[in-house]
């Protein structure tokens, strides 16, 4: 919450005279030159009176020492791409005297919507307001809401003075994220896709592995020779838990994509990178996103975040990545083979023959591979004027060339329904797929 106190000086004031003040005031010398010039008293005093009125008035709302507090409120502060969201202002008077009429307006980037105003008659001492306005984007992005600002009136209108408040906010519009069905993705560990995947160690004391006593540790694991071995108290590891993981590559190279804005292949791709990150960040998975760019969030070898912080970090770098200028993969492939362990999901666009051979290369290091190959040329919105415009024979090889390395391959078009494409990469279908067509 930021205080505001109302501005002094009497240059302030006299620039903040509005219309009808400088209007009085205008009237009122000139009534008052008149009168010198023609000798007339009661004009003197008329044109006195008129002009004292705005000045009188400015000096008053200047000498007012009243003090206001504001503050904002974001509901949600992350909010996605089509969603509205609340934003909540308060306005508190912290001085012992009530204020006059106030014109509260805050500031918000043309994308989210009009500027809201608000008109506050009086806020009684030690008093406060609260209103609220919606604002959408159709773009995701990081917006900045504010600074607030306060426009402060005399009772006759004759004087208006404007402050602002210093405290801004962000509203984060992150990529509409769809609910994927559960199912049996390739390299799952024991066919499930959470962490309860456990090597345990073996029973004879030689091979056991020990590890320092924590509070609340069993005495009955303490392991007494490795406690007299390293001189500290020492208990048996009986289970090691092993984290399945997952990375999520996205191509964001801008002559991979076809189409522009919230239409475009890449914001297709960059929504369905959110979706599948959030579907296995609460399936369990140890999650991390990749760009062509070679850029991992979270860096490799950080410490794991929790179910709401993993999702969260991982939409809130999708809210603002933008196309890259790369022409090739080989940043990603680098990053990879370095920590490449795991399901790898990668969200395609366009690939020529070798960068489709290369990563071919990488299943072997994957324990499953699945890739979404975007056929970007149905992007272009002329494949339903021109027949057989959106057919990409390169395309049409590229998944083949994928699928022959072991890669399970969902071609994606214009319109398709991500979860649709989802539920075929159950592993326990494909291998249904495979038999029925190896017994054909």
């Amino acid at each position: 919450m930021a205080r505001s106190d109302n501005p002094a000086g009497f240059r302030a004031g006299l620039r903040g005279l509005t219309t009808r003040g400088r209007s009085f005031l205008a009237a009122g010398l000139t009534a008052a030159l008149c009168a010198y010039v023609f000798g007339q008293d009661a004009l003197f005093r008329v044109g006195v009176l008129l002009a004292t009125l705005p000045l009188a008035s400015s000096l008053l709302l200047m000498r007012t020492r009243y003090r206001v507090a504001g503050g904002r409120r974001l509901s949600p502060h992350r909010a996605a791409a089509g969603q509205e969201a609340r934003v909540h202002l308060r306005l508190d008077n912290v001085s012992r005297v009530p204020t006059g009429l106030l014109l509260l307006e805050d500031r918000v980037p043309y994308v989210l919507g009009p500027r809201p105003r608000f008109v506050l008659d009086r806020v009684e001492q030690h008093g406060y307001r609260e209103v609220s306005y919606r604002v959408r984007s159709d773009l995701r992005g990081r917006y900045q809401l504010g600074p607030l600002q306060l426009r402060l009136s005399d009772p006759f209108g004759m004087c208006e003075l404007t402050r602002s408040f210093a405290a801004s906010d962000l509203l984060t519009v992150v990529p509409q994220v769809q609910d994927l069905p559960a199912v049996a993705l390739p390299g799952e560990w024991g066919g499930q896709g959470d962490s309860n995947t456990h090597a345990l160690a073996l029973a004879g004391d030689d091979d056991v592995i020990p590890r320092e006593y924590r509070h609340g540790d069993d005495l009955r694991r303490v392991h007494w020779k490795s406690t007299a071995r390293y001189g500290e108290l020492m208990v048996r590891r009986e289970e090691q838990p092993l984290k399945a993981r997952a990375t999520v590559l996205l191509d964001t190279r801008e002559i991979a994509h076809r189409g522009s804005g919230p239409a475009s292949s890449f914001e297709w791709a960059v929504s369905c990178a959110a979706s599948i990150g959030v579907h296995l960040v609460e399936r369990g998975y140890q999650t991390r996103l990749l760009t062509d760019t070679g850029v991992s969030v979270p860096e490799p070898g950080t410490g794991a975040p929790s179910i709401a912080e993993a999702a969260g970090l991982l939409l809130d770098t999708l809210a603002v990545v933008e196309h890259s200028d790369g022409g090739g993969l080989a940043r990603a492939e680098d990053a990879l083979r370095a920590h490449g362990e795991g399901l790898l999901v990668a969200v395609l666009g366009s690939l020529d023959e070798e960068q489709a051979v290369r990563l071919g290369r990488l299943r072997r290091r994957a324990g499953g591979a699945v890739a979404l190959l975007l056929d970007t040329a149905s992007w272009t919105g002329l494949g339903t004027l021109l027949p057989g415009f959106g057919e990409d024979t390169a395309h049409e090889d590229n998944v083949a060339r994928l699928r022959q390395a072991g890669w399970t391959v969902l071609p994606v078009k214009a319109g398709d329904s991500l979860p649709r494409l989802w539920r075929a990469a159950d592993r326990t279908q494909n291998s249904t797929a495979y038999g029925n067509e190896v017994g054909a």
